[in-house]
């Protein structure tokens, strides 16, 4: 973005004060990561406010900084503008980029999966376009507009995450980005205490058409019954459907893992097989609508199936790593019960070594039904093929007594708030034949497991 102050006085609709001609290159709420030629975006907070920051913004290379109307004490002879309201105007800018911005927008939510479909379609994209996408979690109604706002004048792709934790916020999220194309990964549990139901998650993330733009396509799961009858009951959306299921519009079969990711057949738009450096049935699926997207974007059969060969995701996605002897699944980024049914099953079906460990944290914001959803995972916990489950956190201990009527005690390790007791497991008894699985929600942190080994 190369912008002076009068834009974005116009964006802004202000009129009344006098701008120069400084130019503005980029978007910051942070001074610890400001570059030189941002725009700062001082807010005002309980705790902290941002104003008192703005100096040392200028200090560390910003161009110019906004300031609230009715903050005191504006700093004299710099480049500000006057706003009422921070995070509208961050907003307003955002809506003003993007509508003079010739990019593709693509817009990705779901329950599970957005990062990492996020990833693989990026990943799909860049040999053929320059593509930008979310960095880490600014999906929200803050980082999308700063998403949009950083992106460089000649990109040609910009994926953009959405995240969501209540009814609306989708929506404001889609109509800020107006995507081309949009994506639903899957319809999950996360954040059941706030939308009540599955059917209100469906709800609340589709409401992704309504920034859509009217000759855009949805991209949404067609194995997923709650979305099938949304989009029956919406006559006026382009969508094309993924999954493992016939009757949808590319579909996956014959899945196999290696060490080194995984192989599997596809059929309907798009025909033959493929690789992915990334292990787990779930991930095929989050690459399915990727390779849509790419379709969408003119790319051949060909060309997807060279760029699927390079993808690779972020950390603490199914991410393996070896540590000495034994090889972890660090898949420690977040957990639902959803995802979290997957991680188990792959891990149970994987023939890369014999030894199964599962290290399970607990799954956060599930609401009333939280106790089920934890004692539920006993079900698809097979004694058959898992030598040990270590669990962590006050919910886990839902599931360690269930699993004591299958599992012996010295199979099941539990511990509410120490990760030392499973630490000290692991080095005692993995062995060169174990492939340990790290899932659990992002506040569990057990990712700290593996960096104590």
């Amino acid at each position: 973005m190369k912008k002076t102050l009068k834009q974005l006085a116009s964006w802004l609709k202000i009129d009344e004060q006098a701008f120069g001609e400084t130019v503005v290159t980029g978007i910051s709420i942070d001074t610890r990561t400001i570059e030189e030629g941002d725009l700062f975006v001082p807010f005002r907070g309980e705790a902290v406010n941002g104003h008192q920051f703005v100096e040392q913004a200028f200090e560390k290379g910003a161009a110019a900084s906004l300031w609230l109307i009715d903050e005191p004490n504006p700093p004299e002879d710099r480049p500000l503008i006057f706003v009422d309201d921070a995070e509208k105007a961050l907003q307003q800018m955002a809506i003003a980029y993007r509508s003079e911005h010739s990019a593709t927008f693509i817009g990705v939510t779901g329950s599970n999966g957005k990062t990492s479909s996020k990833d693989i379609l990026a990943g799909a994209l860049s040999p053929y376009f320059k593509v930008q996408k979310t960095i880490g979690n600014f999906n929200n109604q803050l980082g999308l507009p700063i998403t949009i706002l950083q992106l460089d004048e000649d990109t040609e792709v910009s994926v953009l995450e959405m995240g969501m934790s209540g009814f609306g916020e989708i929506e404001f999220l889609s109509r800020i980005a107006r995507p081309h194309l949009a994506i639903i990964t899957n319809i999950g549990e996360a954040h059941m205490q706030d939308l009540g139901s599955r059917e209100g998650i469906a709800q609340a993330k589709y409401e992704i058409t309504k920034g859509l733009l009217e000759e855009g396509v949805l991209i949404y799961d067609g194995d997923e019954p709650l979305l099938r009858e949304l989009v029956a009951q919406d006559p006026y959306t382009t969508t094309k459907s993924f999954g493992f299921e016939e009757g949808n519009d590319l579909v996956a079969t014959t899945i196999q893992t290696t060490e080194t990711g995984s192989r599997f057949t596809v059929h309907g738009m798009i025909e033959g097989d493929f690789f992915i450096s990334v292990l787990g049935k779930h991930q095929v699926k989050n690459t399915l609508n990727a390779m849509l997207i790419c379709k969408a974007m003119g790319l051949t059969d060909e060309q997807i199936r060279a760029s699927l060969q390079k993808v690779t995701l972020t950390d603490m996605r199914m991410q393996l790593v070896k540590k000495g002897d034994v090889l972890f699944i660090n898949d420690a980024y977040n957990a639902a019960p959803t995802s979290m049914h997957a991680a188990i099953q792959f891990v149970q079906s994987t023939e890369i070594r014999n030894e199964k460990w599962l290290i399970l944290g607990d799954m956060l914001e599930l609401g009333d039904n939280e106790q089920a959803f934890h004692e539920e995972l006993a079900l698809h916990i097979d004694a058959g093929q898992i030598a040990r489950v270590c669990l962590y956190g006050p919910r886990m201990k839902w599931l360690y007594e269930k699993l004591l009527g299958t599992f012996s005690e010295k199979q099941v390790l539990y511990s509410e708030a120490d990760y030392v007791p499973i630490i000290e497991a692991i080095k005692a008894d993995a062995t060169e034949q174990s492939i340990i699985l790290l899932k659990g929600s992002r506040g569990m942190k057990l990712e700290t497991i593996l960096q104590a080994i």
